[in-house]
């Protein structure tokens, strides 16, 4: 593992943590819309504002930061039934054992929900508010009752052997474990030389502008501590989709470029953890290098904007 940020202190135990089931039942949307955390408005949504279906979650113990965090992690899915039938086991098998697994769908027309509940009964299976893997991931995000949040992408290209790595990260001091295919113990079966070059290109004005050093920006496994979801300021997932079928800033494939300039911005600790990436096993990737390098470059350039005018004004929390 290797430190991008300055170190902080580690986790010091905490002896009044809770005690938390292995294995959470229950498959409703149990969401927290986050104050003023919205794209069009800076308070939540009432009740009667709300899209039909969306349940507020009962109150619950605040996350905490200790030595044996409990762990969610987030899949968010769209036609990925046959991907799950492994994915889902393999990550059950983890040990030190997860806490919970939510799997997150966006409106699948493959089985996507029936086989994630067969394949893994006490895992939460809810359906995205909007569209959008970013929806899909502050869907999971306010779900969640873990104190780590561990995204995972549902194709079978990260191994869940990692996920105790990423968690011992966080355990060790840093706020956000960042996946790298680059660092040393990493890989990738997958990538293209072209992909490659990209990465390192888009690697490189990242780094410039937010003063990281980040190897592998474009890398989508990654976890973080749970009480840093209001941080992250993602749009509120009790918003309707808006009429004309556009996108909320953050909701689209641009999330993982938005997570990481966030907790860059927010001069928060990140240390990157190796990892290897495996070819996805079903179904087609949803890839596209140059379309998808312009909207990282979008993101970059967007996320740094609003940086600026953040630090102009009341500024991030530290």
């Amino acid at each position: 593992m290797s430190a991008v940020t300055p170190a902080r202190p580690a986790v010091t135990p905490d002896s009044n943590a809770p005690v938390r089931p292995s294995q959470p039942t229950g498959t409703g949307v149990a969401q927290t819309p986050f104050p003023g955390t919205s794209a069009h408005r800076t308070t939540p949504l009432t009740e009667a504002e709300a899209p039909e279906g969306f349940r507020r979650p009962r109150p619950r113990p605040a996350p905490r930061r200790t030595p044996n965090p409990a762990v969610s992690v987030i899949v968010p899915t769209r036609n990925e039934a046959r991907n799950l039938e492994i994915v889902l086991p393999a990550i059950a098998a983890v040990r030190p054992a997860v806490h919970e697994v939510i799997v997150v769908d966006g409106n699948s027309t493959d089985n996507t929900v029936a086989a994630a509940r067969r394949t893994l009964p006490w895992a939460r299976v809810i359906t995205q508010t909007r569209k959008g893997k970013g929806n899909a991931m502050a869907c999971g995000f306010t779900a969640a009752t873990g104190d780590v949040i561990v995204m995972f992408d549902a194709d079978g290209s990260a191994d869940p052997g990692e996920i105790p790595a990423f968690v011992s990260a966080l355990v060790a001091g840093a706020d956000f474990a960042k996946g790298s295919r680059f660092r040393k113990g990493g890989g990738s079966d997958d990538i293209t030389l072209l992909r490659k070059t990209g990465n390192a290109g888009l690697n490189g004005v990242a780094n410039r502008l937010f003063g990281t050093a980040y190897t592998d920006l474009c890398y989508g496994y990654n976890a973080f501590w749970a009480d840093l979801v209001p941080q992250l300021e993602l749009p509120d997932p009790a918003i309707p989709q808006p009429e004309d079928g556009s996108m909320i800033w953050g909701d689209g494939f641009e999330i993982e470029t938005v997570l990481n300039c966030r907790v860059a911005a927010a001069g928060l600790k990140i240390t990157e953890v190796p990892s290897v990436e495996r070819e996805r096993m079903f179904g087609e990737t949803n890839l596209r290098t140059f379309a998808d390098g312009t909207r990282v470059l979008r993101t970059l350039a967007a996320e740094h904007r609003r940086a600026e005018r953040r630090r102009k004004g009341s500024g991030y929390a530290r």
